[in-house]
């Protein structure tokens, strides 16, 4: 399915206009009061979230990349519009090797509590690297969306990094696993926050979303 032109204009306005960081919440006792809806961003260390964000807003530093993967270990709100028309939720890198099992496992509670008693959340944005496709790792958190009964929609990420045949071969790939579960969105979406691949679509499924 393609965005009209409109759909993606609109986006792209909403998107030109203020964009505030709200606040970082450690426990779910931190979180904003629910509002105004959610579109949460998820992926794995090292998935380039921080640069999609930024690609998605046009900003340089809404949100901070960094070289040290799993830099992200708490819940960051963004309001978007002024007024306020929804927030953007960057949720803690998963998957990082390095991290210790016990902050694995508190991650894990608070993505859980916090997917699963959020009304405002409308749908989940699960970032996957080009590079690798989808891990088990990814496996894990499409399944704990499922269980909680979250809507989410699979985005390719880094597309510029591999071959064209290479990115059809994942994007069907990716494609394939959202077709056998229950909460995942059909089509998937390809970016890349290098070139702008695809970065006018997904702004217009997060306004998709919210509506």
């Amino acid at each position: 399915m393609a965005f009209e032109p409109e759909d993606v204009e609109i986006a792209r306005k909403l998107f030109a206009g203020p964009i505030a960081f709200l606040k970082s919440a450690p426990t779910l006792e931190f979180i904003p009061e629910p509002t105004v809806n959610e579109v949460a961003f998820a992926g794995r260390s090292n998935v380039g979230k921080s640069s999609l964000l930024n690609a998605l807003t046009n900003r340089n530093s809404l949100a901070r990349t960094s070289n040290t993967p799993g830099r992200t270990q708490e819940l960051n709100f963004f309001d978007v519009g002024n007024p306020l028309a929804f927030r953007l939720v960057d949720m803690p890198g998963y998957g990082y090797a390095k991290a210790p099992k016990d902050l694995v496992k508190k991650w894990r509670f608070m993505v859980n509590d916090f997917l699963r008693g959020r009304d405002v959340l409308k749908r989940a944005l699960v970032l996957i690297d080009a590079r690798h496709g989808i891990k088990e790792v990814d496996r894990d958190i499409l399944e704990m969306l499922d269980k909680a009964a979250v809507s989410y929609r699979m985005v390719i990420t880094k597309a510029d990094k591999i071959k064209a045949s290479e990115l059809v071969e994942v994007t069907e790939a990716t494609a394939v696993e959202a077709r056998k579960r229950p909460a995942a969105h059909p089509e998937i979406l390809v970016t890349s926050s290098e070139t702008g691949l695809g970065i006018p679509e997904l702004r217009a499924a997060v306004i998709e979303a919210v509506r």
